[in-house]
């Protein structure tokens, strides 16, 4: 018999497990471990929007939707992204509801790529960028962020990838795992390349409205949406969800918004893959949107003040750390220590019960640094931190 290793498709045996679940594992069923790795807010969902999944099983509603969503659904989120990204999307046609922003990524890279096209990304990104890309038989071709440059994108470093196969850039901004967000300016250099090469940009902004403006980080700060440029709604597919902002990680919906020809693609393998998303996490999704604004806007001043505590116990320890614009990360700089992003978290976890993600999670650009999510109970985040603080004086 020919060993079952061998019969595993080529596109999926060359793709690495994610670091993020690695050290997810490593700490399930301990209770010492304080875990500042996986990327989830510690809030419960709020009240309100738990009320609406329940009352629509309850009310018996527990039958599929259409493909693309709830009709009501996509109307709020057609309204909901008008309002946040100035850009207007047919909630009939170009709204697609999703099983979380994972799965519209999937679509996006099956819909769209041919086996060998170019997509050019951003790293330290995401974990799934890259494997997205080559399971759906792309090229992924990463352009290096730095610490130096505050993690900002430069067009010119996206010009110097763009060859006659790339077909797709893909940004994520305010940027998992660096909390960077974009300069306007970058963005619409980012957005002429677009235009110039014919390229379509995927822009996953599931952090949005977490920014934090002002010296102190405490106000909301201003985000803008590459979409929202002239020219650029036609040819970008926008990924947002409510995992992130409305607490919502295990209800698992995303949208993608984009020109119906291109949500009529995305919409087809859906349809034979997913068929649909949860009807109570679509319910949910309506009452979040409609009235969600405060308890999101409460959350964000917690994740602000708990961000500022990590950067102030950070600079009082000697570690550099850049500071982040948006999302709920942290990407410290551990270099100084001699250990490689691994060893330093290995270590961290195993002397101080502590979990953090090591930096090459986030492809090879992470090295030299780890990711420490601040969506933890500020108490907790102070234990933690004063673990840390033991760890690097011995080091």
């Amino acid at each position: 018999m020919k060993p079952l290793e061998e019969r595993i498709a080529s596109q999926v045996s060359r793709i690495p497990r994610s670091g993020i679940r690695d050290f997810f594992e490593l700490v399930q069923g301990r209770d010492d471990v304080i875990s500042l790795g996986v990327g989830e807010p510690d809030f419960a969902t709020p009240w309100h929007i738990r009320e609406a999944a329940i009352y629509s099983m309850e009310q018996g509603e527990t039958s599929y939707t259409s493909n693309l969503g709830l009709l009501s659904l996509r109307e709020s989120i057609s309204s909901y992204v008008e309002d946040l990204f100035n850009v207007s999307y047919d909630p009939a046609s170009e709204i697609l509801v999703t099983v979380g922003v994972s799965e519209a990524l999937d679509l996006v890279c099956r819909a769209l790529l041919n086996p060998g096209d170019e997509v050019v990304y951003h790293e330290p990104c995401y974990v799934s960028y890259c494997p997205s890309i080559v399971m759906a038989y792309g090229k992924a071709v990463a352009v290096e962020t730095k610490v130096e440059d505050e993690f900002v994108l430069k067009a010119e470093d996206v010009a110097a990838k763009i060859t006659d196969n790339t077909r797709m850039i893909l940004l994520n901004f305010p940027t998992n795992p660096t909390g960077a967000v974009e300069p306007v300016s970058e963005l619409k250099k980012i957005a002429d390349l677009a235009i110039e090469h014919d390229l379509i940009v995927v822009s996953d902004e599931i952090y949005c409205e977490l920014l934090y403006g002002g010296e102190t980080g405490m106000e909301q700060g201003e985000h803008t949406s590459i979409a929202s440029f002239p020219g650029m709604k036609e040819r970008t597919i926008l990924l947002h969800g409510f995992s992130k902002a409305f607490a919502m990680t295990g209800f698992r919906l995303g949208y993608a918004c984009a020109p119906a020809v291109l949500t009529e693609a995305m919409m087809k393998i859906h349809q034979y893959s997913m068929l649909c998303a949860p009807i109570m996490s679509q319910n949910a999704a309506i009452e979040a949107l409609k009235n969600g604004a405060g308890p999101v806007e409460e959350m964000r001043r917690a994740y602000a003040e708990r961000r500022n505590l990590l950067l102030k116990r950070f600079r009082e320890m000697g570690v550099p750390c850049f500071t982040p614009g948006g999302a709920f990360y942290a990407f410290p700089d551990i270099r100084k220590f001699g250990l490689s992003s691994k060893e330093f978290a290995h270590r961290l976890l195993e002397e101080e019960d502590v979990a953090v993600v090591p930096g090459t999670a986030f492809g090879e650009a992470g090295e030299g640094s780890v990711r420490c999510c601040y969506a933890t109970a500020y108490d907790k985040l102070e234990i933690a931190l004063d673990r840390i603080a033991a760890f690097v004086s011995r080091l």
